[in-house]
């Protein structure tokens, strides 16, 4: 098989890494890809908003399969064109992926499909006086959502009062994040405990990956802004087996006949961001596509052939193939972690050289993605806020062990500015047994 994978990113990174340990394939391609792409596939120098020169490469190629990436050109229905050439790819029309571009829709059809969620009120920008009038007597904290796409930062948790009024009218205001935040989601805050989980779909079957858990918050304790991700472990313990059952009953399948029913069937990767509560897991988002940092974990613990299942995925087969395909390798655990420009999530400065990175090579279960880097002449230097996800892969079972690398592995890169969270996978070790305290990088 030829394929090629769409995105410059972490994620893109390991898809292809994946990807790249299928015997069926035959050729990896990456547009636009980054420094740690080029090791393992050819880079395609067209950017991900290029529809049509995309669609005129994977004819020219004769591509086998392209693997969408990013949100955007999935908004954009970059799958529609593609589809509509007759070509495989494996992820969701402009239509089903609404589920992302639109927390609206996504809120609405929840509701219609009785699948839970928080209780929530749409506003657009005409509504602002009654959206103010809600926030100004609601109860606290509060969740507003910027109904469109802002990289995964349109989410903000307001404690105050002051706080929720301000963000609310920044939001509608276009000035938090222009169009996206022009409609504004203003939902229940739900107490417990997140946890992410991906559906690769065909439209009417699915094979569930690790439950993973993502670090959203900047600073250790879960403090300070959002972010895109700042790492993750997998598997999440607090997504026991018998919630896992009640997810894909209350949740999984529901949505995808739902989609179906409406005219929308899904084919390509649900993630599903859970809230675990007292009263059962809550569905707090939607993506539609394969979330960042958490493939960074996923998929090194997948037990199949990556390159098979997204192909029988795009031609509705995963029913045939599923039992010979595990979700999660049996025992195994991994964590990433997110190495950040100095100032991120807010403004930052690119161009540091990264120093240290060649070492990690020898090191077993361990694996450098790269998220936002490229090339100065013979330096690899920054070129993003997330610059780097170190993954720690332990075949073992052992968490405390994955963790303990990973931060081993960190302690041996640096660039100027560079800061981590130092508390990833600490919900679930609370979980663990005490043992010898870990040495602190």
């Amino acid at each position: 098989m030829k394929i090629l994978v769409i995105g410059s990113g972490g994620r893109e990174h390991a898809l292809l890494w994946a990807l790249g340990r299928s015997p069926l394939v035959q050729q990896l391609y990456c547009a636009p890809g980054n420094p740690g792409i080029a090791s393992l596939a050819r880079i395609v120098p067209l950017r991900a908003d290029e529809s049509q020169a995309l669609l005129d490469f994977v004819l020219a190629e004769e591509i086998d399969l392209t693997v969408v990436g990013p949100e955007q050109p999935l908004a954009d229905g970059l799958v529609d064109l593609f589809e509509g050439s007759g070509v495989a790819v494996f992820g969701p029309t402009r239509k089903a992926a609404e589920l992302e571009w639109s927390k609206g829709f996504a809120k609405a059809f929840m509701t219609r499909h009785a699948i839970p969620t928080a209780s929530y009120v749409f506003f657009t920008a005409a509504e602002a006086t009654a959206a103010r009038d809600l926030v100004s007597s609601c109860v606290l904290p509060v969740v507003l959502k910027a109904d469109g796409l802002a990289a995964g930062k349109g989410v903000v948790i307001c404690v105050t009062r002051e706080e929720a009024i301000g963000t609310l009218e920044t939001m509608l205001s276009g000035t938090a994040f222009g169009k996206a935040g022009a409609r504004v989601v203003v939902e229940e805050y739900l107490e417990g405990e997140e946890v992410s989980l991906f559906a690769m779909c065909d439209g009417t079957e699915y094979i569930l990956l690790a439950p993973a858990q993502d670090h959203k918050r900047v600073f250790d304790g879960d403090l300070g802004k959002n972010t895109g991700g700042m790492g993750a472990y997998a598997p999440a313990p607090v997504l026991t087996p018998a919630l896992l059952d009640e997810v894909e009953r209350t949740v999984i399948r529901p949505t995808l006949e739902g989609m179906a029913a409406e005219q929308r069937p899904y084919r390509g990767c649900l993630y599903v961001g859970l809230m675990v509560t007292a009263g059962g897991p809550k569905v707090i988002e939607y993506n539609a596509r394969f979330g960042d940092p958490e493939t960074q974990v996923v998929l090194p613990l997948f037990g199949g052939d990556l390159a098979a299942t997204l192909e029988a995925a795009t031609r509705g087969g995963l029913a045939a193939i599923r039992g010979s395909v595990r979700g999660c390798i049996p025992g195994a655990s991994a964590v990433c972690v997110v190495l950040a420009s100095g100032g991120y999530p807010e403004a930052f400065a690119a161009g540091k050289e990264i120093f240290g990175l060649d070492t990690l090579a020898s090191r077993e279960g361990i694996i450098a993605f790269h998220a936002g880097t490229r090339r100065d002449g013979d330096r690899l230097v920054t070129a993003g806020g997330r610059v780097l996800g170190i993954t720690a892969v332990s075949r073992s079972g052992s968490l405390r062990e994955a963790v303990h690398d990973v931060y081993d592995a960190v302690a041996a890169v640096t660039f100027d500015g560079m800061h981590y969270r130092r508390d990833i996978a600490s919900r679930a070790l609370s979980r663990l047994p005490a043992e010898t305290p870990l040495q602190d990088h």
